[in-house]
Order: structure tokens, then sequence, then C-alpha cells
């Protein structure tokens, strides 16, 4: 048997009920959380980004002060500066967490795996990994399950959230790869990197949210600039928000960028 018939017949054997959970209904957002009228009421929501390959110690001490200030849920930055702002939140109810395979998901499994490892030796919290899109888009699903496992053994007991790059997949692909993450035991399902050609859309919110069911998180990231933008997440099944305009959305303001 052809190597990609026999993942396609494990797939199905695994998980083919998983599929199903497109059809279930999203769950109730509280009148609160969707009416977007006071930006405070999402900082508990919010992943404080800082991912760019140029952070400086001074920005990420920036990010970390106002994560502080506003109370956000955590901050987000690359695993080789997880250290780094593990300290300067030292004391405080804000989560450090690092992002792996970051931004391409192109490593094996076991890179991921020695990555997410070693950022939790340096302190962090929660791991947000990019999935394989390769091993996706050639309906490996074998190794895509495996990539994901992968990670969230090593991470083991702390939260694994996958991000998909939801711009660059169609909604069957957007279907399978949450149907596969919740098989994997991840612990929430992500849009976005910020890096690619789009970032969170309320379609592609609400369609995870439906595949995954009231079991995971789903984190809408890229293009959250305001809180306006967080209500419309929130709304459509966002349980957390992941952007750089974290200050604006909580203060009212709106700001640029993918992030």
């Amino acid at each position: 048997m052809r190597p990609e018939a026999e993942s396609k017949r494990s797939w199905h054997q695994e998980d083919a009920a998983l599929r199903n959970r497109r059809q279930r209904p999203l769950p109730k957002v509280s009148p609160a959380a969707s009416a977007g009228t006071d930006g405070k009421q999402y900082a508990k929501l919010i992943d404080h980004t800082l991912l760019k390959p140029e952070a400086s110690e001074q920005q990420l001490a920036k990010v970390c002060q106002e994560a502080r200030e506003h109370g956000f849920y955590s901050v987000c930055v690359n695993s080789c500066n997880v250290r780094f702002v593990a300290k300067q939140l030292a004391g405080c109810d804000t989560l450090p967490i690092a992002v792996v395979g970051f931004p391409l998901g192109a490593q094996r499994p076991d890179a991921k795996a020695y990555e997410a490892r070693q950022a939790i030796r340096d302190g962090a919290q929660e791991i947000d990994m990019v999935v394989n899109l390769g091993a996706l888009k050639s309906k490996n699903y074998a190794l895509v399950l495996e990539d994901i496992r992968a990670v969230v053994e090593a991470s083991a007991p702390l939260p694994v959230k996958v991000i998909l790059e939801t711009a660059q997949l169609d909604e069957e692909e957007k279907v399978i790869v949450c149907a596969l993450t919740s098989a994997a035991r991840a612990a929430f399902v992500k849009t976005s990197t910020g890096f690619s050609t789009g970032g969170a859309t309320i379609d592609d919110v609400s369609l995870m949210r439906r595949v995954v069911g009231g079991e995971m998180g789903v984190k809408a990231s890229g293009g959250v600039r305001n809180a306006a933008d967080a209500a419309a997440m929130v709304a459509a099944g966002a349980t957390r928000l992941g952007c750089s305009s974290s200050v604006a959305v909580v203060t009212g303001g709106t700001a640029s960028g993918n992030y």
C-alpha cells in the first residue's frame, strides 16, 4: 500500500468521529463578552506578543511591563527569549509562553519537541507550536499527528496551542488539522503566526470552534487591533487573543500591524 493511502486509512480509522464536530453549535458567549464596549474585559484573554526576530531586551522588558500594568494573561515570545521574559515576570500572575517551530513549522517532530522542552526549562508555562504545513498539504496526516503529539508529550502537563496558519489552508484542511490537533490532545487551536498573508478571521474562528467543540481553546491571533476586533473574535468562539496591539485593545485605541 502506498504511504499516502496508509496515512489516509489510519487517519479515518482514528479520527473520523472528530470531523463531525464541525456540526456542533458555537458555545454561548455572555453579553458582556460580546458587547466590546470596554476593552479592559479582554485583558485576561490576551497573550501579549513580541515575536519579531530583531526584538531587543529593552523591547522585551517593555512588553513585560505593559503586561504587568494591564494584567494580560501572558507574554508570548520566541523561545530564545523566554528565559529573559520569565525573569521579568517573576512574582506576577502573567505567564511567560514560547513559540516553537516558528514561524514556518518546517522542522522535524523531534526538533520541535527538543525546542519545547528547552523552552519549558527556561521558564515557559505554555507552548505555541506551528504545524507542519507541508505534511498537511501532502495529506500526510500521520506525520501531522506525530508532529503535534511530539510537542504535546514533550510539554506535558503544560498546555500546547497548535498554530494552523489558516490563511494558507482551504476549508477541508482547516477541518482536518483541527481534528488532528484534538486527537493529539493539544489544548488549543490557533489561527495564525502573524507572519503570513493573513491573520485571524471571524469565519475561521467560528469554523475552528465548530470542529473542536467546547473541549478545547481557540486562539485568534493576527489582526486583533482594538476592542471591537476582540469582541468579534470572542463572539465567534475565541477563548484567547494573541496580539501585539494589546494595549490599544484594553485602552480604547486602534493599532496597525499584522499581529
